[in-house]
Parts: structure tokens; C-alpha cells; sequence
């Protein structure tokens, strides 16, 4: 068993490993981008991942700069236009799992990519919504992959972008929203899945070496944790292998 790791590499190999062969992915730049493509690369090969400059089964060399990086397009099966992608791929119920990040995340897994502090004078305006909203609420269910610190995982969002289980509970289920929301969060500490009553965030893994009161202390709010809490199995060598291949790849080409 691969010993030498980072914690970035732990988190990125922990939600690839989420990722079944059969889905249909919806794919975000930055972390989400490395762990899709490290399950295709690895466990996955049959994986169809879709970015939202309506690239289908694209399966880059690479990790895209951005979503309209040219390799996306170029090892795609097909591109549809971008109202295409949206109205019949993802609001038709295509997407079996949407693959998300964020700036702030609260204990129901609400996003925000919006700003940070009051939206009429923010201290950080962040990139936006973009798709992630519909991805949010369209695709089957949600994965997010974030680094825990207090700065980011926070009791009060400063603006919910994306919505996560709301205000827990059915919240969901009372917007009409047929989905399944946030099903795991995976973080360079541990692994949250929601309550199934709650829809609560809760510790369900740690990773190697990693203590109850570090992720305590890298969160905004108090962390509960699953009657039976797992240690998150260590990267394999072919794991760190695949993905520092990959990150290779893509330094080589800047």
C-alpha cells in the first residue's frame, strides 16, 4: 500500500472512487475535473463525462484550463450547443451524477460561489453560479470536493448559490425538486454524507492519520459523526500513479 501522499491527492482519489463506470457525469473545473478524470483513467474507463460547453463522453488528456478548453472538444464524442446541454442533457434527467465545488459550504451542503460578505459590497466577489445551480438541483444526485478549513466551511453562508438540502429535512421535496441533492462531500480531512432524516452532514470516513478534533477545529459548525465512522482506505500506488500522471500531463502542456 502507497504510503507518500498528500492530502490533496487522499481527497482527489477518495471522490473518484465514488464514481461508478456506468454514470453520466456533469463535470466541474478545478477538483471535480481531477477526480472524474482520475476515474475514468482508473476504475471507470466506460464513464460518460459532460462539461458544460456541451461536450459529451469527452475524455481529455489533459485537465481543461477551463470548460472551453480545446481538448474537451476535440476527444468528445460529440458537442451540442450550450442550450441543448442544459434543456434536454441536464434538465431532461440525463445526468446521473453532477460533480460540484465551492467557495463556502454550510452543514446542509448549500454552495456559494457568489461573494463573500454582503452581496451590495462583498470583500470577494467569486466567479459565479454559472451552471452549478442546475446541476444542483437536475442531475440524480451531487458530489462535492472541497478543502475543510473555517474560512470555507462555515455555520451561515454569506449567499447560497447552489442549492445543497436547503434547510434540511424534505426541504427539497417541498421546492418540488425530484433529486437527490449533495449524496457525499469529500474533503482533505474526511468524508460526509448527509442524515437520512437531517440531511445533516455527517462524518461517515476519516482519512489516515487525520483526528476527530482537526476537522473539529477546520469547521464552522459542530461536526456530528455516523454511530459507525470508517477509516478511508489509503491511495494505491496505481492511484497516486494515474493522477500525478495526469497532473503531469497537464504542467507539461503550460
Amino acid at each position: 500500500m502507497a504510503q507518500n501522499y498528500t492530502p490533496t491527492e487522499m481527497m482527489t482519489i477518495a471522490a473518484a472512487r465514488a464514481l461508478r463506470n456506468e454514470d453520466v457525469c456533469f463535470v466541474g473545473i478545478g477538483m471535480p475535473s481531477a477526480a472524474a478524470n482520475l476515474a475514468r483513467l482508473s476504475h471507470a474507463p466506460d464513464i460518460t463525462l459532460i462539461y458544460e460547453s456541451g461536450t459529451i463522453a469527452t475524455k481529455p488528456d489533459v485537465l481543461p484550463l477551463s470548460i472551453g478548453d480545446g481538448d474537451l472538444c476535440e476527444t468528445a464524442l460529440t458537442t451540442v450547443a450550450v442550450p441543448e446541454m442544459f434543456r434536454y442533457w441536464l434538465q431532461g434527467g440525463r445526468m446521473s451524477v453532477g460533480f460540484l465545488g465551492g467557495a463556502q459550504i454550510d452543514r446542509f451542503a448549500n454552495l456559494n460561489t457568489t461573494v463573500i460578505g454582503p452581496y451590495d459590497k462583498p470583500k470577494v466577489r467569486l466567479p459565479g453560479g454559472g451552471g452549478a445551480p442546475e446541476i444542483a438541483s437536475a442531475c440524480g444526485e451531487i458530489f462535492i470536493i472541497m478543502n475543510q478549513s473555517k474560512r470555507s466551511f462555515v455555520g451561515k453562508l454569506d449567499f447560497i448559490t447552489s442549492m445543497g438540502h436547503g434547510e434540511g429535512g424534505d426541504h427539497r421535496a417541498r421546492l418540488g425538486l425530484k433529486t437527490k441533492g449533495p449524496t457525499r462531500l469529500v474533503t482533505d480531512l474526511c468524508i460526509f454524507e448527509p442524515d437520512p432524516q437531517s440531511k445533516e452532514m455527517t462524518v461517515t470516513a476519516i482519512h489516515p492519520g487525520v483526528t476527530r478534533e482537526q476537522i473539529d477545529g477546520n469547521t464552522g459548525w459542530p461536526v456530528r459523526y455516523a454511530d459507525k465512522v470508517d477509516e478511508t482506505e489509503p491511495p494505491t500506488a496505481r492511484e497516486l500513479d494515474v493522477l500525478r500522471e495526469l497532473h503531469a500531463r497537464t504542467a507539461s502542456r503550460l
